[in-house]
């Protein structure tokens, strides 16, 4: 455009006059041409001429004509710059114009927001396909992977844990004794294991035990041992899958060993059924009893109850950590296996060696139970007061008096003194293990009224005699009382009172040369315990009369 504003600049004569731009035609810029007329201005001589006058004066001039002509030949040319520029911008605009009305009539507006409204409504139609062709994308994968994933995926989602609380079954005499045979059957497996593995320790075979020796020896010398140990178990379970197909095997490492089976016992009478509930309940209350002794031990153990047995296993564990890091695994098998073959064998053979030698078998022994732990506190704290009223007694104890007599007359009963409710020297007194006396009633069958019949009491045993109490007695009276010579009994045994009830019953039956029928004493709680005690006593008491008096 500069290039073609060149060319126009300076089109036609160059004109010193201009037209005056308020005289100018009432045209618009566009129609601009060079065929305007323009008003020839007055000559700027006589105006010119007029100013350089001498202001004192018309008509004297102050400056030559040379210069006033070079003065107008400058304003010309200053005049004819400013044309040009003024013609640059009217083309410029002129231009300008022409180009905007073609832009207008080649462009039209209304098609332009037509075609904008269209693609726009092709834009939104294209989203929601592609929208929608996700959703379906993502509901067919996840569809997929559920499927594929969906059991797998389920196990790792957090849920919070259900505390389901299993009913209780009522107490019931065939439930009981259904499941302990039960629990007999579900550890035959294990028993038998462990009595094969005592069979085997003890050499009960020689052959088989020798033979196991060898291959267990010649297995951990050439690092085979737990391999041996792998195809053993593949084997029992071959032999265990063959026997659940109807094959017979009875297959042990050491004959001899597997208890016979129990045929079950049917048409029990009622009697035969409490006592069979009795002796499952003696059962269980015998195996939990081993199982609190065995976890209390353990626990025992590990808590330091015992300091001494628990600082022999402390040092133990040491040795064996710095053995396992220093000794290889396979001189640890050969001990292993002569442990097992040969030093077990002989400290079974040898007790006296086991017991002075078999640490195991020492702190094992050594270690006790909660109830152990309590009858020794209580000892020693008897032992601590005991220790105390002797010390305060012995400064009171009279000359001649031994502190055993002193402490010999505090055996007293409810109605009193010991010796003096039952007419006995002083130095008889009640046996340790009946110091308070067994509950129970005495049944004379010699008698015939009611109130001499049976009659309530506490039963002793001393030394020499055994000594009821009667609770229905007067305190200063003896009469009802039953004082027995343990030398005088000629029978002692245990008695059932009633034989229609189950049991073995809850008597003692004792015979004299002075009763036509035996004595009992009947509805007694530790029925065995005191019939121990007092067959025993009596058997004592027997052997040391027959040893002094031969003739007796």
């Amino acid at each position: 455009m500069l290039k073609r504003l060149d060319k126009i600049r300076f089109r036609g004569q160059r004109t010193d006059v201009f037209l005056d731009l308020g005289d100018s035609p009432n045209t618009s810029d566009t129609e601009c041409s060079e065929e305007i007329l323009m008003k020839p201005r007055p000559s700027l001589e006589m105006k010119d001429t007029e100013e350089l006058q001498d202001p004192a004066g018309p008509g004297t001039l102050t400056m030559p004509a040379a210069a006033i002509q070079d003065y107008q030949r400058a304003e010309t040319d200053r005049l004819n710059d400013l044309k040009g520029h003024l013609e640059i911008a009217l083309l410029e605009k002129h231009f300008l114009q022409e180009e905007l009305r073609k832009l207008r009539e080649e462009t039209n507006i209304d098609t332009l927001k037509q075609d904008l409204e269209k693609e726009r409504s092709k834009r939104l139609v294209l989203e929601q396909k592609l929208n929608l062709d996700k959703e379906t994308m993502y509901s067919w994968l996840q569809a997929w992977l559920y499927n594929r994933f969906g059991a797998y995926i389920g196990d790792f989602r957090f849920q919070p844990e259900e505390n389901t609380v299993e009913p209780e079954e009522p107490l019931s005499a065939k439930r009981l004794t259904e499941n302990m045979r039960r629990l007999k059957r579900g550890a035959k497996p294990v028993i038998n294991f462990k009595r094969n593995l005592f069979a085997l320790s003890s050499w009960q075979s020689v052959y088989t035990s020798a033979f196991a020796f060898i291959i267990y020896m010649n297995a951990a010398w050439h690092g085979w041992a737990i391999p041996m140990f792998i195809f053993l178990a593949i084997l029992r379970l071959s032999l265990n899958y063959l026997i659940s197909r109807g094959w017979r095997i009875q297959w042990s490492i050491v004959p001899g060993v597997s208890e016979p089976v129990e045929a079950p016992k049917e048409d029990l009478t009622v009697s035969e059924k409490f006592q069979l509930v009795l002796d499952v309940a003696q059962k269980a209350q015998n195996l939990f009893g081993k199982m609190a002794d065995v976890l209390e031990k353990i626990k025992n153990l590990f808590m330091w109850v015992h300091p001494e047995i628990t600082r022999k296993l402390y040092v133990g564990l040491w040795v064996a950590l710095i053995c396992s890091c220093l000794i290889p695994y396979k001189l640890m098998g050969l001990y292993a296996g002569i442990k097992f073959f040969l030093i077990d064998f002989m400290f079974r053979s040898c007790p006296k060696l086991r017991d002075k030698y078999d640490t195991p078998h020492i702190i094992w022994t050594s270690l006790p139970t909660d109830p152990q732990l309590k009858e020794r506190g209580g000892a020693t704290l008897s032992r601590w007061v005991q220790g105390t009223i002797y010390s305060n007694l012995g400064t009171a104890l009279p000359c001649g008096i031994s502190l055993e007599e002193q402490t010999g007359r505090a055996y007293n009963t409810k109605k009193g003194a010991f010796h003096e409710v039952f007419n006995l020297s002083g130095d008889e007194r009640p046996l340790a293990v009946c110091e308070n006396g067994w509950r129970c009633c005495l049944i004379n069958r010699d008698r015939k009224s009611p109130t001499d019949y049976i009659r309530n009491g506490v039963l002793f045993v001393t030394e020499n005699y055994l000594c009821f109490e009667s609770s229905s007695c007067r305190s200063n009276s003896s009469k009802k009382n039953k004082v027995i010579k343990l030398i005088d009994i000629t029978d002692i045994q245990k008695y059932k009172v009633l034989s229609v009830l189950p049991g073995s019953g809850m008597g003692i039956s004792i015979a004299t040369p002075s009763t036509q029928k035996p004595l009992v004493f009947g509805a007694m709680i530790h029925r065995d315990e005191a019939f121990e005690a007092i067959f025993t006593q009596y058997t004592k008491k027997v052997t040391m009369t027959t040893a002094t008096n031969p003739e007796t």
